[in-house]
């Protein structure tokens, strides 16, 4: 795997005769595996270089994917001068965190409006597709990308990348959750630790080192790592290499270079068994496998990459915290994000509230109960009300000093907070529970499959009576509003013949056929809203707002399923036997008329 820098600075850009060697740039780094998958992450002002090169060196046209921790503007400022994303032909995908309110696309136009900028989004000549995540997994090429919430201001996601062996932890605008571990005088709480376990044994973690501990004091809730915090992290991660990244727009090349050295100093058993160094503009590196056994890390979701906007059962969140300035804090930051908010003042008055409505989160006062937060939350866990196990509990306390490891408590909330610093961390946790949206596995014999699409020439092609006259009859002996020929191709499915649909694909991320053809005889979805793999599909919560969905897998000869004949409802329902053998027909008539295409 190979590892290009191209922006390094933190805040604001830096160029400048006292940055030469570390650069001025913000935060882009370029990475790809072995079999030449290009993966950037974050687009800020570095990306205009980045972009300058892959243009002079081709292939053309270009196939990337952008990876973006949040939407500040040190991490998106190099988008709009990214060139690439001007050519037509060019393909790019480009991920960011989900939020509950303007989606990834939305904050990138953004600073694209006219007031600010001479193009708009929509004015950028290559395919694009814009993908809103959530903490989890999912798959870029031959790539594995796992998600985790940051610690900062704004809602940001860290990126662990493994492929070829080696694996990349890009861990930028991080805070450590235990102020006093941060300080130097405490240690690691569970939320660190977790931190740390998203690092493990990781080739090479680029992360955020903004501050030194000397000044971490005066920038607590900044959302940002003091160095030497970096490197024990890293070193109770077990990582090989760790590279110091996110420069203080304030700290010339001199003051990096004493940054780093002071952090191996102060943590100097950490540093013989890890290499640290602070990342530059313009330093390449090349990563092998030198451990095939290195652990993965394990999911906490199994996460699609593609646009997801959560459709969450309930947006209650519940806080019982007795000082009036804390709890209006709290209710700001719920209210920021179109969350609504009830309130109660003892431990009964909780449990009711709970039992009459399940809220999204609970954000406890660490005195409800004498004083025993963790109590209160093993009574709430010990409640009869479906999914309890799953409702976030956080407590909301005055010091970080000796806070318990407990299973019941979801996290600690620890005051003094920002308002700012609060909403990032309600959406966080909101967002953990928000999402019941699966993709589909690959088949088996995907080359084969997708070998055989090719051959039928069918790709693209123009509408055929032989096929339309199928989803008519279909749509009108199932009383559907849309009936539809789907061939599952590699990155989309694509409609050979609609009835009641304008779109003429969508993501393969988002297909229901790509679910339909893993089984040899007709899928049957009776209420999506009521089907984990499917209630939070952009194409339920949004259009065509999908409730039922049946689907025949379409067979050739060589008995590669290359797609569907498929039905779908805006209400829930159910197929009986009868009507299900009326489908499977219909399907072979589909089959019939693809073969003698």
């Amino acid at each position: 795997m190979k590892v290009n820098f191209w922006g390094t600075r933190g805040s604001i850009a830096k160029p400048g005769p006292s940055t030469l060697r570390f650069g001025g740039n913000t935060s882009c780094v370029e990475v790809r595996s072995a079999s030449g998958t290009l993966v950037i992450l974050d687009c800020g002002t570095g990306a205009h270089g980045l972009g300058q090169a892959l243009l002079k060196a081709g292939p053309h046209p270009l196939r990337g994917h952008i990876l973006i921790t949040h939407t500040h503007w040190d991490h998106i400022q190099g988008f709009p001068f990214f060139t690439p994303l001007f050519v037509p032909g060019n393909r790019w995908d480009v991920y960011g965190p989900s939020g509950l309110g303007p989606s990834l696309r939305d904050a990138l136009a953004g600073q694209m409006q006219y007031t600010y900028f001479p193009v708009t989004l929509d004015g950028l000549g290559a395919t694009i597709r814009y993908h809103d995540l959530v903490e989890g997994q999912f798959e870029i090429d031959d790539i594995t990308v796992y998600t985790r919430y940051m610690n900062h201001p704004a809602l940001t996601l860290g990126y662990r990348l493994e492929a070829d062996g080696v694996s990349v932890v890009y861990a930028c605008d991080h805070e450590p959750h235990t102020r006093r571990y941060a300080l130097g005088d405490g240690v690691m709480g569970a939320q660190d630790q977790s931190h740390v376990e998203f690092m493990k044994k990781a080739d090479l973690v680029i992360h955020d080192a903004q501050y030194t501990s000397e000044e971490y004091d005066e920038k607590i809730g900044w959302g940002h790592t003091p160095v030497e915090c970096a490197v024990d992290m890293c070193r109770a991660a077990e990582a090989r290499r760790l590279a110091l990244t996110h420069h203080d727009p304030l700290r010339d090349d001199a003051g990096v270079d004493g940054a780093c050295e002071q952090a191996c100093a102060s943590q100097l058993p950490a540093c013989r068994s890890l290499e640290v160094f602070a990342a530059a503009e313009g330093m390449a590196l090349e990563l092998e496998s030198t451990s095939p056994e290195r652990d993965s890390v394990e999911s906490t979701q199994a996460l699609q990459n593609a646009a997801i906007q959560p459709a969450l059962t309930s947006k209650l969140v519940l806080i019982a915290v007795a000082d009036t300035g804390l709890a209006t804090t709290l209710q700001h930051a719920v209210r920021a994000d179109h969350l609504e908010v009830a309130t109660a003042a003892t431990l009964d008055e909780v449990k009711a509230a709970i039992r009459k409505t399940l809220p999204v989160l609970v954000l406890l006062d660490g005195q409800i109960s004498g004083g025993d937060a963790v109590s209160a939350c093993r009574a709430i866990r010990e409640l009869d009300v479906d999914r309890i196990d799953e409702l976030p509990l956080v407590v909301v306390t005055d010091s970080d000093t000796d806070i318990p490891s407990e299973s019941a408590v979801t996290d600690w909330l620890v005051h003094p907070f920002s308002l700012e610093y609060t909403r990032t961390r309600v959406r966080a946790w909101v967002m953990r529970g928000a999402c019941n949206w699966q993709r589909a596995a690959l088949p088996v014999d995907e080359s084969r499959r997708l070998a055989a699409i090719e051959a039928l020439q069918i790709l693209d092609s123009e509408p055929e009576e032989r096929f339309d006259q199928i989803t008519r009859i279909a749509a009108a002996a199932f009383d559907v509003p849309i009936a539809l020929v789907s061939v599952v191709d590699r990155e989309r499915q694509w409609f050979k013949s609609r009835f009641g649909l304008a779109a003429t694909q969508t993501p393969r991320d988002q297909a229901f056929c790509a679910h339909a053809i893993l089984d040899s005889d007709v899928m049957v979805v009776r209420d999506t809203l009521r089907d984990t793999r499917f209630a939070d599909n952009p194409l339920v919560t949004g259009d065509p707002r999908i409730r039922f969905y049946a689907g025949y897998p379409l067979s050739l000869p060589d008995g590669s399923f290359v797609g569907t004949l498929c039905l779908i409802d805006t209400r829930p329902r159910d197929l009986d036997d009868v009507k299900i053998d009326l489908l499977r027909s219909l399907g072979k008539l589909v089959e019939r008329e693809m073969g003698a295409g």
